[in-house]
């Protein structure tokens, strides 16, 4: 069993070795990439792999406690993030009312939050009340309505010069780590040069201190649409689909269950 990570042996990859960050959002799957990642992540992308939504903007602090004491539950050596979903941070007392809830209702190791410079007073307020916090600059999937859809950041000397300063915020107001997603790679490579602190892509080249995928995503289960980010490590969703084939035909041919599945 690996020894789980934590908050200063996040820290020490720094320029040593990328971090392996996937999301996950039940015990089952949990316990499955415990042993190959560092960081596992209770995303709210769950409300789209799981519940089918278009975006994440309707999972809800109850949710989001759930998945996460079931990703706890089976990945007790894992250190734990849990996305503070759409609307539970909108100013420093809400989330810090939140955040108190996750840690003591469920063993999450931190809690990740949308925003750079505009929500820095808020990851300060959480850190000094005893709350880690992991940031997540560049797209910010909760802000998708708002913005018209999802837009590579990075892409004016304007906007690469706000993710800069947006990283050093988020570093400066405590945060340990964050999360940069869909930025353009020589962008991302620059932001994460610029802080002390481990930046971690998602749809931002390789030049950063690690990388996050969705796991349905990575695993080939979601079929809606595949963001050009991703690569498929497996053609999960055809080998589902052939195997419950192969059941129901065995169930309709009587062949399921023969003797050596019968009591």
């Amino acid at each position: 069993m690996n020894k789980k990570m934590t908050i200063s042996s996040i820290q020490k990859t720094k320029n040593v070795r990328p971090l392996v960050m996937i999301t996950a959002y039940d015990a089952l799957f949990a316990k499955l990439l415990e042993s190959s990642a560092d960081m596992i992540l209770v995303g709210d992308s769950l409300n789209m792999t799981f519940g089918g939504k278009s975006d994440t903007l309707s999972a809800t602090m109850e949710q989001m406690i759930y998945h996460t004491n079931a990703v706890c539950m089976g990945a007790k050596n894992s250190f734990v993030v849990c996305d503070m979903p759409f609307g539970t941070y909108i100013n420093k007392d809400e989330a810090l009312k939140n955040s108190i809830k996750v840690f003591q209702q469920t063993p999450a190791d931190c809690v990740k939050i949308e925003g750079g410079e505009d929500k820095a007073h808020i990851i300060k307020y959480l850190c000094d009340n005893g709350i880690a916090v992991c940031g997540h600059i560049g797209l910010l999937p909760q802000s998708v309505r708002s913005e018209g859809g999802y837009k590579v950041k990075g892409k004016t000397s304007q906007e690469q010069l706000q993710l800069i300063e947006d990283a050093r915020a988020v570093e400066e107001a405590g945060a340990f780590c964050m999360v940069i997603e869909g930025v353009k790679a020589k962008v991302a490579a620059e932001v994460a040069k610029s802080v002390d602190i481990p930046v971690i892509g998602i749809g931002a080249g390789v030049e950063v201190d690690g990388q996050v995928l969705v796991f349905s995503d990575m695993l080939g289960l979601y079929e809606e649409f595949t963001p050009k980010f991703v690569k498929k490590y497996l053609n999960g969703a055809t080998l589902v689909k052939d195997a419950v084939k192969k059941y129901a035909q065995e169930v309709d041919l009587k062949a399921f269950p023969t003797e050596e599945h019968t009591y």
